[in-house]
């Protein structure tokens, strides 16, 4: 009898599985059906128009059906992420093509910049709007006055009047711009004065994606290298967690290079004296010791990305940040148009297009209704 019921019960459980299995599918059979009436569907619409509502909690409301062809169209997202990603890297090879094709003007600009050659006259022939510059112009016309000017050059130019080159072409660079300027310190300035060039170069073909800022300088009494490196790491890539944040290429990781400083002349620290008291015999003795110091040449020294995961703090992100940002800015803008910078026409155009876009973003919002005491000797000697 127990065996009977026992077996009534399940007959009775599998009929009722199969009964709700039936149910539910006739169910979503139903809802696809209401869903492609076009009545149904303007009213659903109507209805969601009508509400206030996220992005979120509109894609809650939706039918299973429909989500699953969203989902579909997000996995065609990611497919459009990667082919992008080989877009850029195709960029990146043509970046390094046309770098080729530049770099002999730009190698033209160095010799003009340190002095080592002379433009000619039609290299140097460049309209201004300045009523001096155009007298000029015409006086030298006469084949008598270009002589006798050529004379007066030579002679002072042999007699130690006039300047080489472009004195502190890339220094008044580094004053003009002001992201360039705040990691500038006073005892920096004399050895930037030294600087006759900066370079970009890119990663090879088959190298993983990169670029490399190269700061060429004189012998000084500062340092014995020659040139200073710094080398940006990039990606390509969509991350695997978050394949929808991909922008394109960007920088993830830094090295810079050693400096080798003559004695006494390192920036990059500083000297303070410390007591310390004996705690036996209670006597003070005086120490020194060196500390980290602001200096725009820490820049070859950047905070390295953790390879096994570990997440930086915040001031070392912000660090790290503004570290990628100015790599970029000389990669994309002082390089190419170093000449504009020194003049000021390209810091000009830069301020004019930010104001321009922050006076837009006003008028649509109109419309909308402890101190430390520094124990430090001095400045470092330099």
């Amino acid at each position: 009898v127990i065996e009977n019921k026992i077996l009534k019960t399940d007959d009775t459980a599998s009929d009722s599985v199969e009964t709700a299995k039936h149910a539910s599918d006739k169910k979503e059979k139903l809802a696809d059906q209401v869903m492609q009436n076009p009545q149904v569907l303007a009213a659903l619409q109507e209805r969601l128009d009508n509400s206030s509502h996220t992005p979120s909690s509109y894609i809650e409301t939706l039918p299973k059906a429909v989500k699953r062809r969203i989902d579909a169209l997000k996995q065609l997202q990611v497919k459009c992420a990667h082919i992008e990603a080989k877009f850029y890297e195709e960029v990146h090879d043509l970046e390094r093509k046309y770098a080729a094709l530049y770099q002999p003007l730009f190698d033209k600009r160095r010799n003009f910049v340190t002095g080592e050659t002379e433009p000619t006259d039609a290299e140097s022939n460049w309209d201004s709007e300045n009523e001096d510059d155009e007298k000029l112009a015409g006086d030298l016309k006469n084949k008598v006055v270009i002589e006798e000017k050529e004379s007066a050059a030579a002679a002072a130019a042999a007699a130690g009047l006039f300047p080489k080159g472009i004195p502190d072409f890339w220094f008044t660079i580094f004053r003009n711009v002001d992201m360039l300027s705040e990691l500038v310190q006073e005892y920096d300035e004399p050895i930037l004065k030294h600087l006759q060039d900066i370079k970009v170069k890119f990663s090879e073909p088959g190298q993983p994606m990169s670029f490399s800022l190269e700061f060429h300088f004189e012998s000084n009494d500062y340092f014995t290298n020659s040139v200073l490196t710094k080398t940006y790491k990039m990606k390509s890539e969509p991350d695997k967690t978050d394949p929808f944040s991909f922008e394109g290429p960007e920088i993830v990781d830094c090295e810079g290079c050693t400096i080798e400083w003559k004695k006494g002349k390192n920036v990059t620290v500083k000297t303070i004296k410390k007591k310390q008291k004996h705690k036996g015999r209670g006597t003070v003795r005086t120490i020194t010791k060196q500390v980290p110091n602001d200096s725009f040449f820490n820049f070859f020294s950047p905070i390295k990305v953790s390879g096994d995961g570990e997440s930086l703090d915040e001031d070392s992100e912000f660090t790290l940040a503004t570290d990628f940002e100015i790599g970029h800015f000389f990669r994309e803008r002082i390089v190419p148009r170093a000449v504009l910078y020194f003049t000021g026409e390209a810091i000009e155009d830069d301020d004019n297009f930010e104001e321009g876009e922050e006076g837009e973003e006003e008028e649509l919002e109109g419309e909308e209704e402890g101190e430390e005491e520094d124990d430090t000797e001095g400045d470092p000697k330099v």
